[in-house]
């Protein structure tokens, strides 16, 4: 009896079908979103942990989802970027033992028409199909206001926000022009200089610390090569 009752045990262990068990490397980060306007691009980080006592490769196997030809997508290991839809086999993650893996990053251009959609990545172990992971994701576009973006050939610029602000405004950008000598002026309501702030190509948002500020309003002036660009309204208050 005791013989027959392991042999049960036994057939139900081979013939139970992959159970979380089989999943040993877990998504930490919740669904990746990405929401701006048109033609932001966006990096969200992914982070990844191995449960297990022993080294997981894993390769990207396919994509599902709505992408606009518009948009694009990129998986970032490191510095090292890849489009999904044309180099999906070269997307490779590995895992040392009992790893929290947190240099897998997501890129998104939002695209250029109002949208949203959803993806997901799906991620195999190349040792054992069973032990798979996925990447779930969202996203937003949204066209601004007519007043709220400068498309420049050097640079796109948006509004600042919040606006009144009494703490820290900010201003979302893309330098087109890397080379470009850009930069944004905060001046008083009667022309006095406050403040002068330089745009890097390596960001994507410039901040205005107001709080030190006096209640009222300022103006901010974006120069591009020493041309005046734009100058908009920003509303200081306590």
């Amino acid at each position: 009896m005791k013989n027959f009752l392991s042999l049960i045990m036994l057939v139900f262990l081979l013939f139970q079908p992959p159970t979380a068990e089989a999943q040993q490397v877990h998504v930490l980060s919740e669904k990746i979103q990405f929401t701006g306007k048109i033609d932001d691009i966006q990096r969200k980080s992914v982070i990844l942990q191995n449960t297990s006592d022993e080294k997981k490769e894993y390769i990207m196997k396919f994509m599902r989802g709505q992408i606009g030809s518009s948009q694009d997508i990129s998986v970032c290991i490191g510095d090292t970027c890849l489009d999904p839809r044309k180099d999906i086999s070269k997307i490779k993650v590995t895992l040392e033992p009992n790893e929290i893996f947190t240099d897998l990053y997501i890129e998104f251009k939002l695209g250029i028409t109002e949208t949203k959609g959803t993806f997901d990545l799906h991620f195999s172990n190349t040792a054992d199909l069973r032990d798979v992971f996925i990447i779930e994701g969202v996203y937003e576009t949204f066209a601004p206001k007519d007043d709220e973006a400068v498309n420049h050939r050097d640079i796109s610029f948006g509004s600042v926000y919040p606006n009144p602000s009494n703490r820290i405004a900010q201003i979302d950008y893309q330098i087109k022009n890397p080379n470009a000598n850009i930069k944004l002026l905060i001046n008083s309501f009667i022309g006095n200089p406050i403040e002068e702030l330089t745009l890097s190509p390596q960001q994507k948002t410039v901040l205005i610390n107001v709080s030190d500020f006096n209640p009222g309003v300022y103006f901010y002036t974006l120069m591009v090569n020493g041309k005046n660009i734009v100058t908009k309204k920003l509303v200081v208050k306590k």
